[in-house]
């Protein structure tokens, strides 16, 4: 089990940063949006203005399980707004590019019409440790998260009688060992990991045993304000759209009081499965 805190982190200073792909974050590779929270804490170690505002990122090759460098430019700054480029290299090989805006708290126009779909409270609702306590976990990433599913029923169907369902995935989720963290840069890591990692989810489910993947090409995060008090976290993912190769994701992330702390998507690419082990 890996903690998000440390297995995340950036050491380095004057744009230049190192940090390390733990095996702990493995799921078809290194997770998206593990590697995506690393370049988000690296353009943090940079950043004037400590409060992130959106993340934008392009997975451009497949990391190894080894150590990555990432080098940081400031493209703009202002008093109340700053752009940040991160590149991200393994032993000069591309693993993402993207752009961090951050803004500071300041006046301005307020409304709050965001409503969480109807979910009841984790607290009541089991775990997938107490659905399937005999089950080993498909990847080592599952163990850092743990999920309780509004669907209990549907969860416990055996893969090969899933029915199709609409293009929707909600499920209650905190990471572990520790699930909360007081560095808003790591907390809005907890939410982009979301955002990226539950988009194929929602986009497979009219497709039960598809011979596919759907590893993201990019995903987008905008952060509207921070919970870290929150341990749970309800994943919100729908996939509206997948034609010609490409499947399109809309997530929103919310606390456990109800409210709207992210939202964003990604675009996923469909490629064929590896076959699956008799």
């Amino acid at each position: 089990m890996g903690d998000f805190g440390i297995d995340t982190r950036a050491e380095g200073g004057g744009g230049r940063y190192r940090a390390h792909i733990s095996r702990e974050w493995e799921i078809w590779g290194p997770n998206g949006g593990y590697v995506a929270a690393i370049a988000l804490r690296a353009a943090g170690r940079e950043a004037e203005i400590a409060r992130p505002a959106s993340f934008s990122g392009h997975f451009l090759g497949r990391a190894e399980f080894a150590p990555v460098d990432l080098d940081v430019t400031k493209v703009h700054g202002g008093r109340r707004s700053e752009s940040l480029h991160v590149v991200m290299r393994q032993e000069g090989r591309s693993i993402m590019n993207a752009i961090v805006r951050t803004a500071a708290e300041g006046p301005g126009l307020e409304h709050d019409v965001a409503r969480m779909p109807e979910a009841p409270a984790p607290e009541g609702l089991k775990s997938f440790d107490e659905l399937f306590p005999d089950d080993e976990a498909p990847y080592v990433f599952w163990k850092n998260l743990e999920g309780r599913p509004l669907d209990a029923e549907r969860a416990l169907e055996p893969p090969q009688e899933r029915r199709p369902s609409p293009p929707v995935f909600r499920e209650w989720l905190r990471l572990r060992p520790r699930a909360t963290f007081e560095d808003v840069w790591v907390d809005a890591g907890r939410l982009l990991l979301l955002i990226d990692t539950l988009s194929w989810p929602a986009a497979v489910q009219p497709h039960p045993n598809a011979p596919f993947q759907g590893p993201n090409l990019d995903v987008t995060a905008w952060f509207h304000r921070f919970e870290p008090e929150s341990e749970w976290l309800l994943s919100d993912h729908e996939g509206p759209v997948a034609e010609g190769g490409l499947m399109g994701t809309t997530s929103r992330v919310w606390s456990r009081s109800g409210r709207l702390l992210a939202s964003g998507g990604a675009q996923l690419l469909c490629i064929p499965a590896p076959p699956r082990k008799a």
